[in-house]
């Protein structure tokens, strides 16, 4: 059996070997184990110490105050707080929130639960490209809208959101602006400053580092008031409680400041293994982009493969790792709500498949996918 060729990078990541080394050192009895909430001894001291370092290095790569961090579970959590806690806040402010049809399931699903709980929800259809336009937003916008919650980039196209545009309508409308930012690290500039972002969705496990951790950045500001959704302990500030996971948070730590040094070089690689994978695949008739190449970041591409169905290209590349679509709704057997939202013809949307590459993808792996689709396709097609 050959080996597993991993093309499925934007589901998860694998941990890079530098931060499951950094990790380590903060697990067992010769290392930094204490909780970090445990002032009365050195133990703790040094493991709050290796928490605020790591909490400075994720704001460092969105050039945000350390205070503005708050670490939580991972993105979904934080979406969850970021939309709970921001619209039960400030219900004087307004109860109206405006958010897109193709988001993540972290921001849809909340979404939908605030609906249940009597908020208003205008949900926005974006264009075959799949993005939202400021034009489109600003009509939305409604004089008792609170909160904006619009993705940096789609997760299963690789579209990229023009977040300082839709930030400026957010504001000049009154209302907050909330980004899930966790397919964006290292592959698009996140300056909260310069774009204009008062909240922001954060995942460890989408650039190089541990699952179970995130953070939600909340902009330090009188207008931006969270209401915890986890009580006890008061720890974050108030705004998330529960004992901080001191290895996971430094592994996120050494990620982002992994990706801060080495973005610019792991992005230009990646749209060399993306342009490989097209140029392959150039002889093939009846295969289409999904994704918006010329505004999409080049490590998610998603592709249209006519005539076949998609679980069945799925089994036929068995040793190649990719996705039928968000690997949260993976086991579903309708076509991804996606691409759906986007327009693509349901027999299209259902023989598509997501290819994401990273920073341990190589050449030869390309070589391994293509070989293997031009081997599946024909027969698939008979």
């Amino acid at each position: 059996m050959s080996a597993l060729v991993y093309l499925d990078y934007a589901a998860t990541t694998p941990v890079d070997p530098r931060v499951a080394e950094v990790m380590q050192r903060y697990l067992t009895l010769d290392g930094t184990f204490a909780n970090p909430a445990s002032r009365s001894h050195m133990l703790g001291w040094q493991a709050e110490q290796a928490v605020e370092s790591a909490r400075r290095q994720v704001a460092d790569l969105i050039a945000a105050d350390p205070r503005e961090i708050v670490w939580t579970s991972g993105a979904t959590e934080a979406d969850n707080l970021a939309l709970i806690g921001f619209m039960r806040a400030n219900r004087e402010r307004g109860q109206h929130l405006v958010t897109s049809i193709v988001e993540h399931k972290a921001v849809v699903d909340t979404a939908s639960a605030l609906e249940r709980e009597g908020f208003e929800v205008t949900w926005l259809t974006p264009g075959a490209d799949g993005r939202i336009t400021p034009e489109q937003l600003r009509e939305a916008m409604r004089p008792d809208t609170a909160l904006v919650s619009l993705m940096a980039v789609n997760n299963e196209l690789g579209c990229i959101h023009d977040l300082a545009a839709l930030s400026e309508v957010a504001h000049a409308g009154g209302a907050a602006f909330h980004v899930d930012a966790a397919q964006g690290v290292g592959r698009i500039d996140l300056d909260v400053g310069r774009l204009g972002i008062d909240l922001m969705s954060l995942s460890g496990h989408k650039t190089y580092g541990p699952k179970g951790i995130g953070v939600l950045y909340v902009r330090r500001s009188q207008e931006i008031r969270i209401e915890p959704l986890i009580h006890g302990g008061g720890h974050e500030r108030g705004m998330r409680s529960g004992t901080l996971a001191t290895h996971q948070i430094a592994g996120m730590g050494e990620a982002f400041a992994l990706a801060e040094a080495e973005a610019e070089a792991d992005q230009a690689r990646i749209l060399g293994l993306r342009n490989r994978m097209l140029d392959g695949l150039s002889d093939l008739s009846g295969i289409y982009s999904n994704t918006p190449i010329d505004v999409a970041v080049p490590n998610i591409l998603n592709l249209a493969f006519e005539g076949v169905d998609g679980e069945s290209l799925l089994m036929a590349l068995r040793n190649i790792a990719v996705s039928t679509g968000s690997a949260c709704n993976s086991a579903s057997v309708e076509p991804s709500y996606v691409l759906k939202g986007i327009g693509v013809p349901r027999a299209l949307a259902l023989a598509s498949l997501r290819f994401s590459f990273g920073r341990f993808t190589t050449e030869a792996d390309i070589d391994a996918a293509l070989q293997a689709l031009h081997h599946a396709l024909p027969g698939l097609r008979r």
